[in-house]
């Protein structure tokens, strides 16, 4: 069996516990928005071409969270909506939450799935693999 994995390195589909999720690893980008941007695209195409619903965890530890990353970043969530079944993000503090929240709601950015916000890696990728 070939293992494939996702353009931010990661295997996909990555099993934990019972179920199967899609790992996006936008972290340690540190101020480097141009690779973290690119890497935002690369993943659009990668998940649209699964043509599947994903339980997606997106880790921003160690990522300058500018309102521009925000931004960006509401908006490759929004162009994958429709494949996207749950969504968990580690590595923002209370204030990039905060922000992200409010950008959502200025730009009429709304999603039809369920997000949660973690500090905990595993308290996250475990909410997504519980029904």
């Amino acid at each position: 069996m070939r293992t494939v994995k996702s353009p931010g390195g990661s295997i996909y589909p990555y099993h934990y516990k019972d179920g199967e999720i899609h790992c996006l690893k936008y972290g340690s980008f540190f101020q480097n928005h141009a690779a973290l941007f690119d890497l935002f695209k690369a993943e659009e195409d990668f998940i649209r071409n699964t043509k599947r619903r994903l339980r997606i965890w997106v880790d921003f530890y160690e990522t300058n969270i500018s309102e521009e990353v925000l931004t960006k970043f509401l908006a490759s969530i929004n162009r994958i909506n429709d494949h996207i079944l749950k969504i968990s993000i580690v590595g923002l503090s209370f204030f990039d939450i905060w922000r992200l929240n409010r950008l959502s709601k200025k730009l009429g950015i709304s999603s039809n799935c369920s997000i949660r916000y973690y500090k905990d890696p595993e308290d996250a990728k475990t909410w997504l693999v519980s029904e």
